[in-house]
């Protein structure tokens, strides 16, 4: 989209936070999409849910967004992960759509990848870094050198597409002024499933709904009384299966 088209969202994105005393907290910053009414419409957008499609198949679930937000020169950062570690569903068949809407660059601490690494599932460990932005500070257990990372830069607009399997994270903020924001939406295929006895939640975003998802609903209005109490029961599922299985991840 355009840089314009981005520079909205962002705004958007401000007005929210200042609803909440400055930033999303992190119980409201998972999926956002089910508080936000934009985010919605931004995770059924055509210009992002067609080349999903094309790759995933027909029939497109959102299992979660979130914004990942780096103030300049803050310590947060993001460990190399596979993103599927810990989500609990039947294949690691979903990918990622991360948009940018301010400048992801080298400096501002863009995305960065590890060619390849899609193809199987990696070891990974709880490191417990107070820096990371994964929730459970989960990261894989392998060492990567520095030269087998590909940064992915992308200007506010722009998104990148990556396999649910693919090692990545992102380095600090070195910037002096620039607050580097990207929407992370998850997409899975309709016929991927939650392990176990417990149905997960998931947005419809094109074709058939297969009845493995409750079905999520648009926000009546941002931040909205109904909007609030279903996700905080979508949540709440969502937490017992994820940390369930971050229990399970040795630690160091």
């Amino acid at each position: 989209m355009s840089e314009n088209e981005a520079a909205d969202l962002y705004d958007q994105l401000l007005l929210a936070e200042q609803s909440c005393g400055g930033r999303l907290p992190a119980v409201l910053n998972a999926k956002a999409h089910l508080l936000l009414p934009f985010l919605w419409d931004l995770v059924h957008d055509p210009r992002i849910v067609d080349p999903v499609r094309a790759v995933l198949g027909p029939d497109v679930l959102c299992w979660g967004s979130s914004f990942f937000s780096k103030d300049p020169g803050s310590s947060d950062h993001v460990p190399l992960h596979q993103d599927s570690t810990v989500w609990g569903l039947s294949e690691h068949a979903g990918l990622t759509v991360w948009l940018a809407l301010t400048p992801s660059t080298e400096e501002t601490g863009c995305l960065q990848v590890v060619p390849g690494t899609h193809r199987t599932t990696i070891q990974h460990v709880i490191r417990d870094s107070g820096s990371s932005m994964l929730p459970f500070g989960e990261e894989v257990a392998l060492d990567y050198d520095l030269n087998d990372r590909l940064s992915c830069p992308l200007a506010p607009g722009e998104m990148s597409m990556h396999h649910a399997l693919l090692v990545h994270g992102s380095h600090t903020n070195s910037s002096d002024s620039l607050r580097r924001v990207g929407f992370a939406i998850r997409y899975i295929p309709g016929h991927v499933h939650q392990i176990g006895d417990d149905k997960m939640y998931a947005t419809l975003v094109c074709g058939e709904n297969h009845g493995t998802a409750h079905k999520e609903v648009r926000p009546e209005a941002s931040m909205a009384p109904d909007a609030l109490a279903r996700h905080r029961r979508i949540l709440a599922a969502a937490t017992r299966v994820v940390s369930k299985n971050a229990r399970g991840l040795p630690r160091e």
